[in-house]
C-alpha cells in the first residue's frame, strides 16, 4: 500500500512519541502499534483528501489474540487480514461522542496541532482505554454486561456477537447459556446474514462442546 507524502510527514511528527511508548509503525497498515501480553494495540491513521485540506481520522483499537484466532476461524474476514483483526477499535470521535469529527488540515501549522491534540488525546484517554481493556476478564465486562445494547468500541456488532460469547466462554461467565440466548438474539437483529447465523450456530456448538484448555 502507498505512503502518500502527507502520511510521511504526519508519521515522522509522531514517531518518536509513538517509540517512546514502545509502538513502531506499520506504514502498510496506516498504523503504529504496540505487541503486548495479550495481543496488540494500535492507533490507526485514514487520511482523506480535497483540493486544499486533507482529513485525517485517527482511531484507536486493540486486539486480544486469544479471542480473535477463534473468532476469526468462523468470521467471514477475508484469510490475509485475520492476524491484523482487531477486537475493539473505534475512532477519536465517536470515542468522544462526536462521530463525524476529524482533524482538519490546510497547513503545516494544522498537521502541528492536530500531532499535539493526538498526544494530547492519547495520554490523557487513549492509552488508558487500551489498557484498561485488553485482558479477558475486562472485554468480557464490556462485552456481555448489557448484550442488548450497541457498543460503541466495535464497528461490527455481529462481530461482537461472536467475540461476546468467546469471552464469556473463557472466563466461564455464569451466565454463559444466557448470554448464547441474548446474542443470538442480537446476531438476528442486527442484520446477519444466513450464513452468518449458521456460523455463529457452529461456534456456540464449538464453546459448548469443546474444552478451551
Amino acid at each position: 500500500m502507498i505512503t502518500t507524502p502527507f502520511e510521511t510527514e504526519l508519521y515522522e511528527k509522531l514517531s518518536v512519541f509513538f517509540a517512546e511508548r514502545g509502538f513502531e509503525l506499520l506504514p502498510d497498515r496506516k498504523q503504529f502499534r504496540k505487541s503486548t501480553g495479550t495481543g496488540f494495540h494500535n492507533v490507526i491513521f485514514s487520511a482523506s483528501y480535497r483540493t486544499n485540506e486533507v482529513w485525517l481520522e485517527v482511531s484507536i483499537g486493540l486486539r486480544h489474540q486469544e479471542i480473535e484466532f477463534l473468532a476469526q476461524q468462523f468470521l467471514d474476514n477475508a484469510e490475509e487480514f485475520r492476524d491484523d483483526a482487531n477486537t475493539l477499535v473505534v475512532s477519536v470521535g465517536k470515542f468522544n461522542d462526536d462521530k463525524y469529527f476529524k482533524y482538519r488540515i490546510q497547513s503545516p501549522e494544522d498537521l502541528d496541532d492536530a500531532c499535539e491534540q493526538i498526544k494530547e488525546f492519547l495520554l490523557q484517554q487513549g492509552f488508558g482505554f487500551m489498557a484498561r481493556y485488553e485482558t479477558l476478564s475486562s472485554l468480557n465486562q464490556l462485552f456481555n454486561t448489557e448484550p442488548t445494547k450497541p457498543c460503541k468500541f466495535v464497528y461490527n456488532q455481529v462481530h461482537r456477537s461472536f467475540k461476546g460469547v468467546i469471552a464469556a466462554r473463557f472466563v466461564n461467565n455464569e451466565r454463559f447459556l444466557r448470554l448464547i440466548d441474548l446474542h443470538r438474539v442480537q446476531v438476528a437483529k442486527n442484520g446477519a446474514s444466513v450464513d452468518e447465523q449458521q456460523s455463529f450456530e457452529r461456534l456456540l456448538s464449538f464453546l459448548l462442546y469443546h474444552s478451551l484448555n
